[in-house]
């Protein structure tokens, strides 16, 4: 009898791209494909953290570069895919969150949050995948996406609309880039708390709608996000394309 061997989450000798990377998510996102092997092109839109965060992770050993960078920005986005040796791992952890009722929405605000979560989401992985196509390398591109991309919420319908639109279009990609072994995914978390989700933590009765609904009985950390990207990065999940991988606490199990 011979036993199945393990699939390796190790990324040696992979070059990896996270967007916001330089806080939160992304910054966890980074950390855990650095230290499972890859060189990681760290990118935002200011150098300060986003340099202080490469400092940390180059002291420690790991393999990292930072990069400024706007997603809502196609040209920029597009001379990273085309200047830059190709990818094996994209992860996008960019996004912009404008929350209010929708009566309220003003069209600059539905715009600014659009161009970065579905826009800039959208180009970001074509333009990745063909690079990876030319240079036939079989990689992996990951939204963080978000559990409001499967439910609605409280003053989140521009939101809502920027991950739904995510969600349906990383499956279609799915099926047009499979043939190449080219992978995209979204990682769906519930409230994880970084500095963007502070001003929702900041209000009581948020907090309260939170704690009802994730039936674990705790927000998320971003430590609870880097074992998913880890997992998708690598050749564990060498059959998984055009999935949702909720991290979400039970949120979505109604």
């Amino acid at each position: 009898m011979t036993l199945p061997k393990t699939p390796s989450m190790k990324l040696s000798g992979k070059r990896a791209l996270v967007t916001g990377a330089s806080s939160g998510i992304g910054q966890g996102c980074a950390v855990a494909l650095a230290e499972a092997g890859a060189h990681v092109v760290c990118s935002a839109r200011g150098l300060e953290r986003l340099d202080a965060t490469v400092a940390e992770m180059t002291a420690l050993g790991w393999s990292a570069e930072a990069l400024a960078l706007d997603v809502s920005d196609l040209e920029a986005i597009q001379g990273v895919l085309t200047d830059q040796a190709p990818f094996d791992i994209v992860v996008n952890a960019a996004g912009y969150a404008k929350h209010g009722p929708a009566f309220d929405t003003a069209p600059a605000d539905f715009d600014a949050v659009m161009n970065i979560n579905l826009r800039g989401a959208y180009f970001l992985s074509a333009w990745a995948a063909k690079s990876m196509q030319a240079a036939g390398i079989e990689g992996s591109i990951i939204h963080i996406s978000s559990q409001m991309g499967h439910v609605g919420g409280i003053d989140r319908a521009v939101y809502c609309a920027s991950k739904f639109g995510l969600e349906g279009m990383v499956k279609a990609m799915a099926i047009e880039w499979g043939k190449s072994r080219i992978r995209i995914n979204t990682i769906c978390p519930t409230f994880i708390r970084t500095p963007l989700t502070e001003p929702t933590f900041a209000d009581p009765a948020r907090v309260a709608w939170i704690e009802e609904k994730i039936k674990l009985g705790r927000t998320g950390t971003v430590e609870d996000i880097m074992g998913a990207v880890l997992y998708l990065a690598s050749p564990a999940s060498s059959l998984v394309t055009g999935s949702s991988m909720l991290i979400d606490g039970g949120w979505t199990a109604d």
